[in-house]
Order: structure tokens, then sequence, then C-alpha cells
């Protein structure tokens, strides 16, 4: 896998390759941003641009999950910044789903 498909969502920070969000959405997000098979949605909602990696197996009981506002997220490697811009429409969706957007 190239490092170059690796794409990192812009809500929960969770970083997949690019086919694995097409094929199954993300993880965390994908009841509000429906992402599975809407390359339009994945490019707009996922960035390739991100700093630091941080992989969590235990979110409930990981110090790391807790600093980083990962403990109700799904186990899995999470960047620790996310760089990009989402558009208002994704940031109404999370936030009709309670989720907090933090840019």
């Amino acid at each position: 896998m190239s490092l170059r498909t690796l794409r990192a969502c812009m809500i929960c920070s969770i970083v997949l390759p690019q086919s694995k969000f097409n094929r199954e959405g993300c993880p965390n997000c994908e009841t509000f941003l429906e992402l599975r098979g809407n390359l339009d949605g994945i490019q707009e909602a996922t960035s390739q641009v991100y700093e630091g990696l941080v992989t969590v197996t235990d979110p409930q009981r990981s110090w790391v999950a807790k600093w980083q506002r990962l403990q109700d997220y799904a186990p899995g490697t999470y960047a620790i910044k996310v760089v990009g811009v989402l558009p208002d429409e994704y940031v109404s969706a999370a936030e009709s789903a309670g989720v907090k957007y933090i840019p």
C-alpha cells in the first residue's frame, strides 16, 4: 500500500486508504458523512495532509485516546492533526448527528 493513498477523516481523524473509505466508509462517521461509494465525498471530507499518527487499540482505556478525544471511536490509526477545510454541509451533518466538529 502506498502512503499516497492514505487519507484522514476531517471529523474523527482516522487514517485509512482511500479504497477502504470507498468500500466501507468511515467507521466513526459513516452514519452522517455517507462516504461509502462516494468518491466526491471522500475527496471533500478527508485529507491527504495530516501530521503525526497514533494507533489506538483500546479507545476506552487509552490515555492517548482520551488526550486526542478518541474514546468513543473505533480502534485504528489516527492523525494527530488533519489539515483541510471541511465543507459546511459536512459540518452541519456532523452537528446534526450530535458530533462536535473541532477544526
